[in-house]
């Protein structure tokens, strides 16, 4: 197989926004190409074209030698691309077969043949070394498998362009190995490979050569990476020095302002218990799966506890709902923004003002619009939110500004307890740092900042103490001073034989 990929001027603009500005670069046939820049670089936008999802203003397409302008997604398939997306794009309640083959079923006479598509199917799944049936319901499967599955689809229709879009963002570090040895053995096949990530070890590990975006425009291509240091890479993005993504602040820490005692709950192997203080930044931090989202949920109020004690400023707590616990100043940031943290179809401004709204209007049933976008005007220029305007569809607006959008909802709350479940998954270094500042300035303030996070360095980075969650228990709390790479991890891994306790 050969042929390489080739953007050649590719313009996009939206109303109010040029996302793409004239890229042009080529990936090579039997490489895995990096496609990297900051939120809202145009790596989605690009993504989108490829894919047949956008039409470009202008420019075009080279695939293999031919020039393309997709009109939509069956024109890009037919031209073998594919494009994987962060969201699966699979049908949960039907088989794995059905979704490998979905509108192109292998037939005789007319009828669709099931035996023919089981086994074919079974086929390109072994092909990637995966053990999963055919008839399985991809529902059933965890997200490492569905993500195969993804992969034998892009196969079945002979891709000779495969793009992954934040592949690793939900996998293990198991499922991630046995992703680069596919993405690997698809490389060795001589495909066109197109790799997005803001894990910067990712990059090194996996990729090629590497194109950086920024602001819509093409900065650099790199045809190789040896040499190319992270920092490079980082000012590229960024247009900035970056020496610290972290830069930790130290500040003075004052009194307890949580208490967990005995906190149970049907995810937790054993009861939980720890204290949080006023300006400290708590970290969580353990594998997938661990239980550090179920706890966080308990001490929110989405889940119900079976057993145990919260305090809140010395006073007992028992939350039944989120509202209740919104309105004592405990609030909380989901894992999964898009899904539990935002509105994706409603404005910027109404996604801000979802919880202070009832601040808004005294008679509790009429929206007041002026106040609302007082309230969205003061916090977009606060907390340096990129938005057109502030009726813009929040789902236009990238992962870092989406998540600044939920961090000021709740900064209008005046929270005593900040809760943050992997606030800076899927964004890149430069929002990281925006990202972590905001925290800074949230525990300088005396507001209690709790960090759930799977990278190391960043809890390593940014924290005052560190939880270690293993198996559903608190493994350990460790201080900054003492905390290693290798203690934690040491905590973090399974016990080989543990029990879980009721």
């Amino acid at each position: 197989m050969s042929g390489d990929l080739q953007f050649d001027s590719i313009t996009k603009t939206f109303p109010g926004v040029r996302a793409l500005s004239d890229v042009s670069f080529v990936a090579a046939a039997g490489s895995v190409h990096a496609l990297l820049g900051e939120n809202g670089a145009g790596k989605s936008t690009l993504l989108k074209i490829l894919s047949g999802v956008y039409r470009p203003d202008s420019g075009r397409l080279m695939v293999g030698g031919q020039s393309h302008v997709f009109r939509n997604t069956a024109e890009a398939i037919g031209s073998g691309v594919a494009v994987i997306y962060q969201e699966l794009h699979l049908v949960p309640e039907m088989s794995v077969a059905e979704n490998l083959y979905l509108g192109h079923f292998p037939n005789k006479f007319g009828c669709i043949s099931g035996r023919r598509m089981r086994a074919d199917a079974q086929r390109e799944l072994q092909s990637l070394g995966e053990d999963i049936s055919p008839r399985a319901r991809v529902s059933s499967l965890s997200i490492g498998q569905r993500q195969m599955v993804e992969i034998a689809k892009a196969l079945c229709r002979d891709a000779k362009v495969i793009a992954f879009d934040e592949p690793t963002s939900s996998l293990s570090a198991r499922e991630t190995g046995r992703l680069f040895g596919v993405i690997r053995r698809l490389r060795e096949q001589g495909r066109v490979i197109l790799y997005v990530s803001h894990r910067m070890e990712e990059i090194y590990e996996i990729c090629d050569a590497a194109t950086v975006l920024r602001d819509g425009r093409h900065v650099e291509t790199f045809a190789s990476l040896q040499g190319v240091t992270r920092d490079t890479l980082v000012r590229r993005m960024v247009g900035r020095e970056i020496s610290d993504v972290f830069g930790y602040r130290a500040r003075a820490i004052g009194q307890t302002v949580l208490e967990i005692e005995n906190l149970a709950g049907a995810a937790l192997a054993r009861p939980a218990q720890f204290s949080l203080r006023a300006g400290e930044i708590l970290g969580f931090f353990g594998l997938v799966g661990a239980g550090r989202s179920e706890l966080m949920r308990l001490i929110y109020g989405a889940d119900k506890p079976s057993a145990g004690r919260i305090r809140l400023s010395g006073e007992a707590y028992r939350p039944r709902r989120p509202s209740q616990s919104i309105r004592r100043g405990i609030v909380f940031c989901p894992e999964d923004r898009k899904k539990d943290g935002i509105i994706p179809v409603r404005s910027v401004m109404e996604n801000l003002n979802l919880s202070s709204r009832r601040k808004f209007s005294p008679l509790r049933f009429l929206i007041s619009p002026r106040s609302e976008k007082r309230n969205a005007s003061e916090f977009v220029k606060q907390l340096a939110i990129k938005t057109p305007g502030l009726n813009q569809p929040i789902k236009l607006l990238s992962g870092g500004n989406q998540q600044k959008v939920i961090l000021a909802r709740w900064l209008g709350e005046s929270p005593r307890v900040v809760i943050l479940d992997e606030p800076t998954r899927g964004i890149d270094v430069g929002a990281k740092s925006e990202i972590y500042n905001i925290i800074y300035t949230l525990a300088e303030r005396g507001v209690a900042v709790v960090v759930v996070s799977s990278e190391l360095p960043e809890v390593l980075g940014i924290c005052d103490r560190i939880a270690v969650m293993r198996q559903g228990e608190i493994a350990g709390i460790i201080e900054r001073s003492q905390a290693t790479q290798e203690n934690l991890l040491a905590l973090a891994l399974p016990v080989t034989g543990a029990i879980k306790q009721p």
